[in-house]
């Protein structure tokens, strides 16, 4: 019944690397979340498994309870790639490496406030479709916000992420990648540290890799379908 996710892990990671050589880079450039939302802790263990290291989730208080039931698996690592709520920082501050979809100041600041032993890794998320259902700050604005995140005790800003309309052929959207891998290019002449571009999915990543992705966020390809 199930998606036999080692293949599938190996033909993404197939495909990973034949997109790195065909922009000219290299493999270690790029590295791969499995979006594991909404499917269960035994998918996340067979990933695991397969030698599959990071993971990504949308929802605060799922991330919590997968991370409490994959706790014996010592090298996991977790992403939070949704919509933040202030009010669930503490479930996601403990547990994440990356927090991949900061949009506002406030919610930057629940993060820090929850910051213990070490700052939060942080990526701004951009929306450069200025789609009314997706969060993001606009490409107008998102320097500035950097600027504001750089100086927040608490928050390591990390770079940017961006999440494209879904579409068919994936050139379509290749002109948002290249205008995400433009900002953090400005971003870094103002001496900002946006050294990382989170973007690409199941139908993009290969663009995504040639225009400087170096976190691509791969759900459907791996797991298949969501079960909820």
């Amino acid at each position: 019944m199930g998606v036999r996710i080692e293949e599938r892990l190996l033909e993404v990671r197939a495909g990973i690397a034949a997109a790195c050589a065909a922009a000219g880079r290299a493999t270690t450039e790029v590295k791969l979340v499995a979006v594991s939302k909404k499917h269960p802790p035994e998918r996340i263990r067979e990933a695991y498994a397969a030698g599959q290291r990071d993971f990504g989730e949308n929802y605060a208080q799922e991330l919590r309870d997968k991370a409490r039931a994959l706790s014996d698996l010592p090298e996991i690592r977790w992403h939070f790639i949704g919509r933040i709520q202030s009010n669930k920082a503490r479930y996601i501050v403990p547990l994440a490496i990356r927090v991949h979809a900061v949009d506002s100041v406030s919610h930057a600041q629940a993060l820090a406030k929850r910051a213990r032993e070490a700052p939060v890794p942080c990526l701004v998320e951009v929306n450069l479709s200025l789609e009314a259902t997706k969060a993001g700050a606009t490409e107008a604005e998102a320097l500035t916000l950097c600027e504001a995140l750089h100086g927040i005790e608490g928050i390591d800003l990390k770079g940017l992420m961006t999440m494209p309309p879904y579409v068919h052929d994936p050139e379509v959207v290749a002109p948002l990648f290249a205008r995400l891998a433009h900002l953090a290019a400005e971003g870094r002449r103002r001496g900002l540290p946006l050294h990382e571009l989170s973007m690409g999915m199941t139908v993009d990543y290969p663009v995504a890799i040639r225009h400087g992705a170096t976190w691509v966020r791969i759900g459907t390809a791996i797991f298949g379908p969501r079960e909820g």
